[in-house]
């Protein structure tokens, strides 16, 4: 059975070895990156600190350029399990030549190893990734990505803090060394441990030729990618979101230091409430979307980065600089209160905005290739964060932009992403509306939607009582839909934007539009010859009365040059509805209903032969009941 909310995911072997594992290489690798990087800047005049950080970050973020496509090749070739106990084994090795570089004294070797950590992060994250969908059922991939988004930041935040207070002890003689010696290999050790316990997950593509070229990998697989665009524009949204993410915690230390006037204990403030928000923003996904990839949250998620990307803006350049560089005084200040507000919502927008777009990369994927597709994601992430570093070198220190206004900047930025990626896939919107139809107008119920096929060709029929009921049929069933529409319905404005956009097929009666009406009933076998999943509403128009009216012919000839299964549901509930003709037309009075129960309720297929006029209407209105 799949697990009722994700945090029973913590409970289950599929599961909790591998949360265990990339939450302590998250946190390891940040122990010693942001260990180094205060032991430089402690070690050197200013120049050189700055010149040696700058490799650092560098050095950590080139191997994705060169090593991800290789690593994606390996992830689909090999066995992943296998392939994390090797990798946590090369960190033992790497935490321990990382021992000896901070003893010795030598940036140089430092960097070496940094540089080391790179490599095994960018082998760890095509697996990191494409091991989700093997070890969890598609239900589950939701809770799954948003515990893994959750524990990565976490162990990021983790890392840096106590990377960062270690370091400042090795000045206090040994003993600070000795302790962070302990960390790394006690990190790195726990980490392979918990990896032993990672079921088996077969290779999907055992026979796969690798090629080390990275560019020609790369361009190859993009290639690939960009002939599904849902696929590649969420590629394009994740690595979005890393460069915003990049942007505002890169500049959060000089926005405490030089327009709040804060400390080193503020500067953990605001990064503790952007974590706090990120895992609670992970977490609602689950619970807003009921376990299921909700495309609605990502437009929803990108509006709210928007909103509280400009509130921070406005917040920060109002801010009155503090006098004393206390939390306390912080805290008596006024805004600090808005401020803390707007960086917990970037963090829960961007849960909201983050964990479907990596649950939908990994489920649209075709298997043998997932993980090479997630190394390119990889590959983009990176060049995402520098072009992050490159947008505040030009707005901060070329064009002399305050961090108020950059922080400005990037969220307008957003918008236009966003907009652009949602005109170029407006399945994100239309979900979102579907999303926002369901969870205000009304509380809609399932029952027995596993009986409609996974995959092939099907034909749904279903009862007809309002204008939404095609968005209520999209919403319920998570495989998508093509719908077999009224075609003056398919037509009304706002409406039509989501039809057309699922690719729905007008029609009317031949006598009305003879051409019309062939050119659907050739777009409707071409559709179920493709193996799509479609839906007619036979009766062919909206009820008057909330009775069912007889079905249409129209469906036995469909069936007659198109055999496929026919799959009865019913729509309950609806009538008398601000969408339905109870007490006249629709839309005539304002809605008088909000929340109102629905139901969605599905029938077990019948195959062609079997499905018959009269017999497909008495099933779905055995369906429907008495509840209209």
């Amino acid at each position: 059975m799949a697990h009722r909310t994700q945090f029973q995911l913590l409970a289950s072997r599929r599961f909790l070895p591998f949360f265990i594992t990339q939450f302590l290489g998250a946190f390891n690798d940040n122990v010693y990156k942001n260990a180094l990087i205060v032991m430089i800047a402690f070690r050197l005049v200013e120049s050189e600190a700055n010149a040696l950080i700058n490799i650092a970050a560098g050095l950590f973020i080139l191997p994705f350029f060169l090593f991800s496509a290789s690593a994606g090749q390996l992830a689909d070739k090999f066995d992943k399990s296998r392939l994390i106990r090797l990798i946590k084994l090369g960190e033992i090795v790497i935490g321990s030549l990382g021992i000896g570089a901070l003893y010795s004294g030598s940036n140089l070797l430092c960097l070496a190893v940094l540089f080391l950590l790179g490599v095994q992060s960018a082998f760890f994250g095509p697996v990191k990734y494409a091991i989700l969908p093997q070890s969890l059922k598609r239900s589950e991939l939701v809770g799954g990505n948003a515990l893994v988004e959750m524990g990565t930041f976490v162990g990021i935040l983790a890392g840096t803090i106590v990377g960062g207070l270690l370091a400042g002890l090795t000045g206090q003689g040994e003993h600070g060394l000795f302790y962070l010696s302990l960390i790394i290999m006690g990190a790195a050790i726990f980490g392979y441990s918990a990896s032993r316990w990672i079921p088996q997950s077969p290779a999907p593509s055992p026979n796969l030729h690798i090629n080390p070229n990275p560019i020609t990998q790369t361009n190859k697989i993009l290639r690939t990618t960009a002939k599904t665009p849902s696929i590649f524009y969420a590629i394009i949204g994740i690595s979005w979101f890393w460069l915003l993410g990049a942007a505002y915690l890169t500049q959060i230390p000089s926005f405490t230091n030089n327009v709040l006037g804060g400390d080193e204990s503020l500067v953990t403030l605001l990064l503790c409430a952007f974590t706090v928000g990120i895992a609670l923003g992970s977490m609602l996904c689950e619970r807003l979307s009921n376990g299921h990839i909700e495309l609605g949250l990502v437009p929803l998620g990108a509006a709210g980065l928007t909103i509280a990307g400009i509130a921070l803006s406005s917040a920060g350049g109002s801010f009155q600089e503090l006098q004393e560089p206390t939390l306390s005084a912080f805290f008596n200040s006024n805004g600090a209160l808005t401020i803390l507000t707007c960086i917990v919502l970037l963090g829960i927008f961007g849960g909201l905005y983050i964990v479907p777009l990596y649950a939908m990369m990994q489920d649209r994927s075709p298997r043998e290739i997932r993980a090479q597709i997630i190394s390119v994601n990889n590959i983009l992430n990176a060049l995402f964060m520098v072009v992050s570093a490159l947008l505040g070198i030009l707005f901060l220190n070329i064009l002399g932009a305050t961090i108020p206004q950059f922080f400005l900047v990037i969220a307008l930025m957003n918008a236009a992403v966003a907009i652009f990626v949602f005109t170029k896939v407006p399945e994100f919107a239309m979900r979102l509306l579907i999303w926002m139809l369901s969870h205000t107008m009304y509380r809609v119920k399932h029952q027995g939607l596993e009986q409609i096929p996974a995959e092939g060709p099907a034909l749904i029929v279903c009862n007809h009582v309002s204008y939404v009921d095609a968005l209520l049929l999209a919403g319920a069933v998570r495989r998508p839909i093509r719908f077999i529409m009224y075609k003056p319905i398919y037509e009304i404005p706002v409406l039509h934007f989501i039809f057309r956009t699922g690719r729905a097929i007008p029609i009317c009666s031949k006598s009305r539009d003879p051409a019309g009406y062939d050119q659907a009933f050739k777009d409707i076998e071409q559709g179920l010859q493709d193996g799509d999943l479609l839906c007619i509403f036979p009766e062919g128009q909206l009820t008057k009365d909330g009775e069912m009216q007889p079905f249409k012919a129209g469906i036995e000839k469909i069936l007659a040059r198109t055999p496929v299964p026919v799959i009865p549901m019913a729509l309950r509930g609806l009538w008398g509805s601000f969408f339905s003709h109870k007490g006249g037309h629709a839309f005539t009075t304002l809605p008088k209903r909000f929340w109102s129960k629905v139901s969605v309720v599905a029938g077990a297929p019948i195959e062609a032969p079997e499905a018959k006029v009269e017999a497909l209407h008495d099933e779905v209105l055995e369906l429907r009941g008495e509840l209209k």
